[in-house]
């Protein structure tokens, strides 16, 4: 059991490092609002893949990835809303080649918040806790004690990932404040997202 479970965890570490639109959401919080911005967002996440292993663990995701229409109107909505933060990053690159004061400050928890919509708004991670963490899970529990034990490893992986991510970041500010670097990031920041934004929109068609 526990030989599978450290197995299941060197897989799900793999998919948690892998580049993708959380780490583009950190970044791009750690770098208006500092290491607290992106540790809200970072908490954030990690409750969107919470709440999608809860659905999967009563089994409600499952319905969401055998239901094309639900599926299609969650990824649509999730496009969209990656595109709205990418064209936020792009607009924030046209006053980024100033210097600037410090961290910007936000209202408290939208950080947070746009770090949940960002994964309950992926219908992505439904189909992949459905269909991977079955196969995951160690046999000498059940099937819904597996999974959910996976569920919370993920979870953890994805927070200790991102704060770690974050806290390097957020130290290297200095260097990223630039005005010609931030200027770089924001535009780079604002494409990766459009990118991912669009990419699911294809998918969705």
């Amino acid at each position: 059991m526990w030989m599978q479970t450290l197995a299941a965890a060197g897989v799900l570490a793999l998919l948690t490092v892998v580049p993708g639109p959380d780490m583009a959401v950190v970044t791009k919080r750690a770098l208006t609002g500092g290491r607290a911005e992106a540790l809200r967002a970072a908490a954030g996440i990690t409750t969107g893949l919470l709440v999608w292993g809860g659905c999967t663990v009563v089994g409600l995701a499952a319905v969401l990835a055998a239901s094309a229409q639900a599926y299609f109107v969650v990824k649509i909505l999730g496009a969209g809303y990656l595109v709205v933060l990418g064209l936020q990053a792009l607009w924030q690159s046209r006053r980024s080649a100033r210097p600037a004061g410090g961290p910007r400050t936000t209202r408290v928890g939208r950080a947070y918040l746009t770090g949940l919509a960002t994964n309950v708004l992926n219908p992505k991670i439904a189909v992949f806790y459905t269909g991977l963490l079955p196969t995951l899970a160690p046999h000498g529990l059940s099937t819904t004690a597996g999974m959910g034990l996976l569920v919370l490893l993920h979870a953890a992986l994805t927070l200790t990932w991102l704060g770690t991510y974050a806290y390097l970041v957020s130290r290297a500010r200095a260097v990223f404040e630039r005005p010609r670097v931030r200027h770089l990031l924001d535009r780079v920041t604002g494409v990766v997202l459009l990118g991912f934004g669009a990419r699911i929109a294809v998918e969705a068609t």
